[in-house]
C-alpha cells in the first residue's frame, strides 16, 4: 500500500511511495506527529539520480523488517534536497560538522523539534568490518530514545547553539575591516597559489580522487589570466591549468564522447571511471567553462567541446514549453522489460559490440578509446564487478596521434570518428534509457540559461550557425520560468515545475542564478524586458533573504518556522554559492545604473564571508571573482543603434567576446529600451548613433569617450580604458 508520498510530485519521492516504511514529506503533519507521539524523527536526504540513495533504498527502505523498525520507533521524512535545498543545507552542515564528510543520502535523526542529535551518510543493511549496520543502528537509537531521551535532547539543543554561534561570527564593522584592496588581492594570489600547488599537471584538476568538475575553480583561473593578460607568466600558467583541466575531462570516461555532455564525477584521479549521472547545473557551467577557454586559448576545440554540452542539453533534457529538467540517472535497466539494472549500463560497451557494428572502422575506433575484449576497467575502480568485461570510452591520445597510428589522414580519421560515434549513438538510443528527473528547478535554468546566452554571443566559427538557435532556446528557457514559475503580482519566483508548479517559493540560489541569467540573456539580445525583470527580482531577492546586520544573503526565507537554523552558502562547490552569484549580479546591475546603494550592498555580501574567503580563499573562488570586479573602475560601454542590425551586433560582439576586464553593455536603442535606461541613467538619453551608423560610448567611472562607430576604434578604446 503506498505511503504518504505518493500524492507528491517529486520523482525521487515518489521513487520510495511504495516502500513498506511509513515515510512522510517534510512538512507540519510530519512534525505534528513526531511531537504527539513523542518519537525521534529520521530525516533521509536525497535526490532521483542518486546512486548511493538507490543503493540504501534497494538494501534498507525496501526491506519489510528494517521498515518495521523504523515505522515503530520514528516519524521517517524523505526530502528532496532539489526541492528543498535549504533543510538539505542546514542538516548536511550538522553532519558535515559531526563526522567531517558528507553527501548523499543523508541520514539524520532529530527530535521533534527538528534539532539533530545523530547524523552520517549511506549505513550497510548489516554490520561490516566493525561498522554498525543500519538496524543496528536503529536499534541502538530507539533504546537511547526510550532510556536517555533528555541527553539525546540536551545534544540537539547543544548542536544548534554551536551552528548558529558559528554562523554569527560576522565580520567587524567598516571601521575595522582592512582594506578590500589589500585582503582581496592577497586572497586572490593565495588562491592561486593554492591551485597552481595542487595542480595534477599529468590529469588536470586539483587533488586526487575523486575528482568534481567544479567550475568555479576555473571560472577563477580564467579571471586570473584577464587580471594579469594573457600573454604574462601568470596568465599563461592560469590559462595552463584550466584548459589543460577541460582537454583531460574531455578526453575521460566523465565525457559521454558518444551523446554529449558530462557525467558528475570521477571515482578516479584521472577523470576515467565517472558516476554516470548527469545533472543539468554541470552542463551549464562546464559550457561556460569551455566557452571562456576558447576565448583565452584561441582553440577552436574548447567551442566544439560547448557545442557537444548544448546539443546534448538541447536534445535530452529539453523541456516541452523551453525549459530544461535537471538530471538523468546513473543507473539504468540492463534490457527493456527486465528487471536487472547496473550503474553505467547505458554508456558502456563489449568490444564485440563494437566490432559488430564498425566492422572495419572498429579498430581504429577502439584504438582510440582504449576498448579492449576483456574491458578496460581495472578491478581497483569497479568494486561491484559492475563493469567486467565492458569498456568506458576514454580518448587514449590525440586524434592525429591514432590517425598516423592506422595511416589514416586527419581529415579521413575525423570522418570515421564522427560517422563512427553516429552509429554508437543510434544503437545506444535503443537501450533503455536511465531514469529522467523531469523537475525543473528555476535556479539551474538561470545557470542553463546564462550559458546558452554566452554560446549565442561567441565568437567561436563552429558556433556560427547555431548562435541564433541558442539565442532562441535561452529566450524560451526564460520565458517558461516567466509562465509557469514566477507570480508577477507578488514579484516572487517558485522553486520547481513538474505537473504544474511547485507548492515550494524559490530559495536565495533560485533568484541568483535565475538574475544572472537574465543580465547574461540581455546581452545577448538586448531585449529591455531580461534587464527590467533582473532589476525586479534583486528588489524581491533583497527583501526575502538580506541579512541587515551581517550582511549577505541567507538561504532560506524569514517567515519559514521549519527551518531551524538560517544560514548562508560560504562555499562555491558543484554550485556556487548564492551569495558568490549575487555579489556579481549586484556590481553588475550597480555598473549598469552607476548605483551606489547596489554597489554597497554588493560590498557588504564580500565582507560577510570574509572570515571565509580570506582564510581559506579556494572555498569560495567565485566569490573572488566579484571581489576582483568590486575592486575594478565600473565601465560602461553604450551601443546606440539598432540592436538587429549588423552594424550594431559588429560593435557588440567587440566587446562581449573580449577577454579582459569586466564591462556592462548597454543598448541605446532609440525605444523603450532606452528610455527605460535614462530614467536610471539620465545621460543615456542623448546617446544616438552618428551618421546614420550605430555607435559606442565607452564610459569609464563618470567619464565619457567620444563615440566611435567601427569595431578597431572600439577595440583601440578598450585596450586603453
Amino acid at each position: 500500500m503506498p505511503n504518504a508520498l505518493a500524492a507528491e510530485k517529486s520523482p525521487y519521492l515518489l521513487q520510495h511511495a511504495d516502500n513498506p516504511v511509513a515515510w512522510m514529506p517534510w512538512g507540519e503533519a510530519a512534525f505534528a506527529k513526531a511531537r504527539s507521539e513523542q518519537k525521534p524523527i529520521f530525516l533521509s536526504i536525497g535526490y532521483s539520480t542518486c546512486h548511493w540513495c538507490h543503493v540504501m533504498a534497494h538494501e534498507s527502505f525496501e526491506n519489510d523488517a528494517i521498515a518495521t523498525l523504523l515505522n515503530e520507533h520514528f516519524v521517517s521524512i524523505k526530502v528532496d534536497r532539489e526541492e528543498r535545498p535549504d533543510v538539505d543545507k542546514v542538516y548536511m552542515t550538522y553532519v558535515q560538522a559531526m563526522t567531517g564528510h558528507g553527501g548523499w543520502p543523508l541520514s539524520a535523526w532529530l527530535t521533534p523539534e527538528l534539532k539533530p542529535f545523530f547524523g552520517g551518510t549511506y549505513f550497510p543493511p548489516e554490520d561490516r568490518q566493525g561498522r554498525m549496520g543500519f538496524p543496528s543502528l536503529l536499534n541502538a537509537i530507539a533504546k537511547g530514545w526510550a532510556t536517555d531521551r533528555a541527553k539525546l535532547v540536551a545534544e540537539g539543543d547543544r548542536v544548534i547553539a554551536v551552528l548558529s554561534e558559528h554562523r554569527d561570527q560576522r565580520a567587524p564593522d567598516e571601521t575595522g575591516v582592512p582594506d578590500l584592496h589589500d585582503t582581496g588581492g592577497a586572497a586572490f594570489e593565495k588562491c592561486f597559489e593554492y591551485f597552481n600547488e595542487s595542480f595534477d599537471a599529468q590529469n588536470g584538476g586539483f587533488g586526487g580522487a575523486p575528482k568534481f568538475p567544479r567550475a568555479s575553480n576555473l571560472n577563477f583561473l580564467f579571471r586570473a589570466a584577464a587580471i594579469q593578460g594573457v600573454a604574462s607568466e601568470a596568465g599563461q600558467e592560469a590559462v595552463k591549468m584550466a584548459t589543460t583541466t577541460l582537454q583531460r575531462m574531455a578526453e575521460g570516461g566523465i565525457h559521454d564522447h558518444v551523446g554529449g555532455g558530462f557525467h558528475r564525477y570521477s571515482v578516479d584521479d584521472a577523470w576515467f571511471v565517472p558516476h554516470f549521472e548527469k545533472m543539468l547545473y554541470d552542463q551549464a557551467q562546464i559550457a561556460v567553462n569551455a566557452l571562456d577557454a576558447h576565448v583565452a586559448a584561441g582553440d577552436e576545440r574548447f567551442a566544439w567541446l560547448a557545442r557537444g554540452i548544448f546539443d546534448y542539453t538541447l536534445r535530452d533534457l529539453a523541456a516541452p514549453g523551453g525549459a530544461f529538467f535537471s538530471a538523468e540517472d546513473a543507473d539504468s535497466l540492463l534490457e527493456h522489460g527486465k528487471p536487472e539494472h547496473a550503474e553505467g549500463a547505458f554508456y558502456v560497451w563489449t568490444r564485440d559490440e563494437v566490432v559488430a557494428l564498425l566492422k572495419n572502422d572498429a579498430a581504429f575506433f577502439c584504438d582510440h578509446y582504449g576498448v579492449a575484449a576483456e574491458g578496460n576497467v581495472p578491478m581497483s575502480l569497479d568494486p561491484q564487478n559492475e563493469f567486467t568485461g565492458k569498456n568506458i570510452l576514454k580518448q587514449r591520445r590525440s586524434l592525429s596521434e591514432t590517425a598516423q597510428r592506422h595511416g589514416f589522414t586527419p581529415a579521413f580519421a575525423v570522418e570515421v570518428l564522427v560517422s563512427s560515434l553516429e552509429k554508437l549513438r543510434a544503437v545506444r538510443a535503443q537501450r533503455p534509457r536511465p531514469h529522467l528527473d523531469d523537475k525543473i528547478i528555476t535556479a539551474w535554468n538561470g545557470l542553463m540559461i546564462s550559458a546558452l546566452a554566452r554560446g549565442a554571443v561567441s565568437t567561436a566559427e563552429c558556433l556560427a550557425d547555431k548562435r541564433e538557435f541558442y539565442r532562441d532556446a535561452a529566450v524560451r528557457a526564460a520565458e517558461f520560468i516567466q509562465r509557469e514559475l514566477y507570480d508577477e503580482a507578488r514579484g516572487i519566483l517558485y522553486r520547481c515545475h513538474r505537473e504544474g508548479r511547485g507548492a515550494n517559493e524559490g530559495f536565495a540560489e533560485d533568484y541568483a542564478y535565475f538574475i544572472g541569467g537574465l543580465l547574461d540573456l540581455y546581452e545577448a539580445t538586448f531585449d529591455v524586458r531580461w534587464l527590467q525583470w533582473a532589476e525586479r527580482l534583486q528588489r524581491t531577492m533583497d527583501a526575502l533573504f538580506w541579512d541587515e546586520a551581517g550582511g549577505g544573503y541567507f538561504n532560506s526565507r524569514a517567515d519559514d518556522v521549519s527551518i531551524v537554523l538560517r544560514l548562508k552558502e560560504d562555499y562555491d562547490g558543484a554550485e556556487p554559492s548564492p551569495n558568490s552569484v549575487a555579489a556579481a549580479n549586484l556590481l553588475r546591475l550597480a555598473a549598469i545604473f552607476h548605483d551606489d546603494a547596489l554597489r554597497s550592498r554588493a560590498r557588504r555580501t564580500i565582507e560577510a564571508l570574509r572570515g571565509q574567503w580570506a582564510k581559506t580563499p579556494q572555498a569560495l573562488p567565485e566569490l573572488l571573482c566579484a571581489v576582483e570586479r568590486a575592486l575594478d573602475v565600473p565601465c560602461q560601454v553604450v551601443i546606440a543603434g539598432d540592436p538587429q542590425k549588423a552594424d550594431f551586433q559588429g560593435l557588440a560582439a567587440t566587446v562581449i567576446g573580449r577577454f579582459g576586464p569586466r564591462r556592462a553593455v548597454l543598448a541605446a536603442d532609440g525605444g523603450e529600451g532606452q528610455r527605460w535606461l535614462a530614467e536610471r541613467a539620465p545621460w543615456l538619453a542623448e546617446m544616438r548613433p552618428v551618421d546614420g551608423r550605430a555607435a559606442a560610448y565607452v564610459c569609464v567611472g563618470q567619464t565619457c569617450q567620444a563615440p566611435v562607430s567601427t569595431p578597431e576604434l572600439l577595440r583601440g578604446l578598450l585596450v586603453q580604458n
